[in-house]
């Protein structure tokens, strides 16, 4: 959550955010939770997740120069700036 916030801060996007803890794998179905972290923006996963299955299990970001088990904040600038300017 410090990450988006951060990002949000720093790129000037304008948004809510709302965090939910997903543990059940209907909910997880229903939200379009492909593991965790998932990030959404209208409904949209931020890092393509969304083609993947429904699961509560957690998901691993890829930089240039590591493996995270959170997105980047530079990342998640790019795709706030990207998902609010389509």
């Amino acid at each position: 959550m410090a990450r988006v916030r951060e990002a949000i801060d720093r790129s000037g996007v304008t948004a809510a955010v709302v965090e939910r803890v997903i543990d059940d794998p209907r909910m997880a179905a229903t939200l379009g939770m492909a593991g965790s972290p998932t990030i959404l923006v209208d409904g949209r996963d931020l890092f393509g997740a969304a083609a993947l299955e429904p699961s509560i299990s957690c998901c691993l970001y890829r930089s240039e120069t590591a493996v995270d088990g959170a997105p980047s904040v530079s990342a998640l600038i790019d795709a706030l700036t990207a998902a609010t300017a389509s």
